[in-house]
């Protein structure tokens, strides 16, 4: 299963993204990373935990941490029937950067340094912040943030969970390097869609030569700057498809140059041409 990278926008009212499903999510990423750290809540049934290197089952519903581009197979993969899943989505500085290395955060902030290995979480504390959860759902964005903290404050004083990957080296980014990492990912975001984008304006974000930054991105992403700037590019061009805008459109406004080499990138990624992709998903 190829490892993917999810590209996650947060929404204009909100600097977390917050997810409900309440049904299994066809089509989807299946075996992917992303820079953010991950919460997931599955309120009850069983599945299959895969992260990093670790695998195994759940039952009776998860609570499950994950931390920053530690590779993970989502939740939904295998279910039938009833399902329901809530995720919650943030970088390590939607807060800003340095909000966690203030005195109160303490608690929080080991908390984070440990999802790098990914942690999964019992059912008293499962349970409680299980609740706190649905309550995001409902609320306004500024007690949304509050609540957050809130939750994340509780899961740094439980001492009931489990290390799932704990030989995963984590890539545990701290200080200098992960401000390096979310400048490199931010302009990345903002800039993926110019076909001219050039790797010595990416090293300059991360102030490093161009050999360097080339082996700290793969080392980092398990990614060339190319393959992931393609897989930015065809994300994008799957959402465009699914809303109907033309073929040579969805090619120009993802940041491909002409529509050959989109259609051959698009066929690598996916397995489909784009027509087949739109065709595949209407069916």
């Amino acid at each position: 299963m190829k490892l993917q990278f999810e590209n996650i926008q947060s929404p204009a009212d909100s600097s977390f993204t917050l997810l409900h499903y309440t049904e299994v999510q066809n089509g989807g990423l299946l075996w992917h990373h992303h820079p953010e750290y991950e919460l997931v809540y599955i309120p009850q049934g069983n599945g299959r935990r895969h992260i990093g290197q670790h695998i195994s089952r759940f039952e009776q519903g998860e609570l499950v941490l994950i931390g920053p581009n530690l590779p993970h197979l989502t939740f939904s993969y295998g279910q039938e029937g009833a399902f329901e899943e809530i995720v919650v989505q943030m970088r390590a500085d939607f807060l800003g950067e340095g909000f966690w290395q203030r005195p109160e955060m303490a608690a929080v902030r080991e908390l984070l340094a440990r999802s790098h290995q990914g942690l999964s979480f019992g059912g008293a504390t499962r349970t409680k912040v299980g609740a706190m959860l649905r309550q995001l759902l409902e609320e306004p964005p500024f007690r949304r943030l509050l609540t957050l903290l809130q939750l994340l404050q509780e899961l740094a004083h439980s001492p009931d969970y489990t290390v799932l990957d704990a030989d995963h080296d984590g890539q545990a980014l701290h200080g200098k390097e992960q401000q390096r990492l979310s400048r490199v990912y931010q302009y990345l975001e903002q800039h993926y869609r110019r076909p001219s984008l050039d790797v010595r304006e990416v090293a300059d974000v991360a102030y490093l030569s161009v050999p360097a930054f080339c082996r700290y991105f793969k080392k980092m992403t398990r990614h060339t700057l190319t393959d992931f700037l393609q897989e930015c590019r065809v994300n994008h061009a799957c959402r465009l498809l699914l809303d109907e805008v033309p073929v040579t459109e969805v090619c120009y406004a993802s940041g491909f140059n002409n529509v050959s080499h989109f259609n051959k990138t698009f066929r690598k990624h996916t397995g489909h041409s784009p027509s087949e992709y739109r065709r595949q998903h209407a069916a």
